[in-house]
């Protein structure tokens, strides 16, 4: 079985991105750039993947991980073909092909580069390049071929001829090598007179000068070869990708109302039969059932949706929405907030590591901080949980089936038994029975003469 190991090439400072955060670590459709190269690298079957970095080594290393990643550091920039010498000492007799791409373009398709190992794995030549045609040359080398399609040369545009030119294959400086013969031979390369630097690129004379056959593989689709040296060139892959991630989901049974105003990130998932309306994000390790309705004007962050949930013009985080329950429009799920089966949230309501529980409803206008709600229990308008006293958080515990009249403070820590009934406009600061219905400022039971506040005795408890 051929062993496949990538190089990553990721030692660019990119200075131009005028940023305090390297390059690969800016975010692209919720993923930091390097993490594409990953991704890459596994999706070919690569046994082994080499980043080399510069001297963000370790913050690239903190983001991306080391399952099945090796380090090397490019202490000085001296060209690609120098960074590539930097993963010898790692590679060196441990893969029969090796993949050079570079870190800073997320674009580049799997399939594409799949391609590339594929024709080099079948033999006959020690190299495989990766080329473009276009009618715009962007400034990219020229490829030169043979009658019988081998690459003879790659001319840089500024030394062409007029007829090397009028050439529309172009060099994208992807490369696929033997790797026995990549190794042996690397050392080969010329230092450019000029820029005082080794390319990569001049493996291809290095390799025709040995008597080796260089082959290509030609695509025509330009937005794979976007990299990243600005910002600009970032929100053209921002465009790209989220084109990419929204005709997949419709593709997979979503509809999107408006595809332009959708913002799904690449780590969404989305079941089938979903709806998703305009002007939405969904970001980050958000799953979303099956038959939903979200949106419009919606912002979901890492939340997990069950089937036949409906999220109107809400804001969403670190929530949890169990099956067919709903919100909005206007409501928010904070962290730790969670929508248990068939719950109803409506508008203008707010939830803090709080749960409402299931066929429960809290119609408008409330807030429920550290709060269990349990089973049909009813949160009338305007009801708010107390939690902070200035110093510490406290839990209100509210009983299945039990009602909340509108206007009420619950001032926790504080306790409502099942099936009770807390009147308009009430300040509760004590536990209220099961059953029992409780009004007031402060509330005090039905019947009792004496307050909540005291032990039945008259007295103060």
């Amino acid at each position: 079985m051929m062993k496949l190991a990538t190089v990553v090439l990721a030692a660019g400072e990119g200075t131009r991105m005028k940023s305090n955060l390297t390059k690969l670590l800016h975010p692209l459709a919720g993923k930091p750039v390097a993490q594409y190269a990953v991704d890459i690298a596994r999706a070919v079957g690569a046994r082994e993947t080499v980043f080399v970095v510069g001297k963000d080594k370790e913050a690239v290393r903190q983001v991306v991980g080391e399952e099945g990643i090796r380090y090397v550091v490019q202490a000085e920039r001296k060209g690609t073909g120098h960074a590539t010498m930097q993963a010898r000492s790692v590679l060196q007799g441990r893969a029969d092909v090796v993949l050079v791409y570079y870190g800073d373009m997320p674009l580049i398709k799997p399939e594409t580069l799949q391609q590339l190992v594929e024709n080099q794995a079948q033999g006959g030549s020690v190299m495989t390049i990766l080329t473009l045609v276009h009618d715009d040359s962007m400034g990219f080398g020229r490829v030169v071929r043979a009658e019988d399609g081998r690459v003879l040369e790659i001319v840089e545009e500024k030394v062409c001829t007029p007829e090397q030119l009028e050439i529309k294959e172009l060099n994208c400086g992807l490369y696929c090598f033997d790797g026995d013969w990549l190794w042996d031979h690397i050392d080969l390369i010329p230092l450019n007179p000029v820029k005082k630097e080794y390319y990569l690129t001049d493996m291809v004379a290095v390799a025709v000068a040995d008597g080796q056959r260089v082959e290509a593989v030609a695509t025509t689709d330009v937005d794979q070869m976007i990299g990243i040296n600005t910002r600009v060139h970032l929100s053209w892959c921002e465009a790209v990708m989220r084109k990419r991630i929204n005709e997949q989901l419709m593709l997979d049974g979503v509809t999107l109302q408006d595809p332009d105003s959708i913002y799904v990130d690449a780590t969404v998932q989305v079941g089938r039969d979903s709806i998703i309306l305009a002007n939405t994000h969904i970001r980050g390790r958000t799953a979303i059932g099956e038959a939903c309705e979200i949106g419009p004007n919606s912002i979901i962050q890492d939340c997990t949706i069950g089937d036949r949930c409906r999220v109107t013009a809400s804001v969403l985080e670190e929530a949890v929405m169990e099956r067919d329950s709903n919100i909005g429009p206007f409501g928010h799920l904070r962290k730790g907030a969670r929508l248990c089966a068939g719950a109803h949230m409506g508008n203008f309501g707010e939830m803090k590591n709080a749960t409402l529980g299931p066929g429960a409803k809290m119609g408008h206008m409330s807030y429920l901080g550290d709060t269990a709600v349990g089973a049909e229990a009813n949160i009338g308008a305007g009801t708010i949980t107390c939690n902070y006293d200035g110093k510490d958080k406290h839990r209100t515990t509210i009983g299945e089936k039990a009602f909340i009249g509108s206007g009420s403070m619950l001032v926790a820590p504080v306790d409502i038994g099942a099936g009770a009934t807390i009147g308009a406009g009430s300040v509760v600061t004590h536990d209220v029975p099961g059953g029992r219905l409780a009004y007031g400022v402060p509330a005090r039971l039905k019947n009792d003469r004496v307050r909540l506040e005291t032990d039945g005795s008259g007295k103060d408890g």
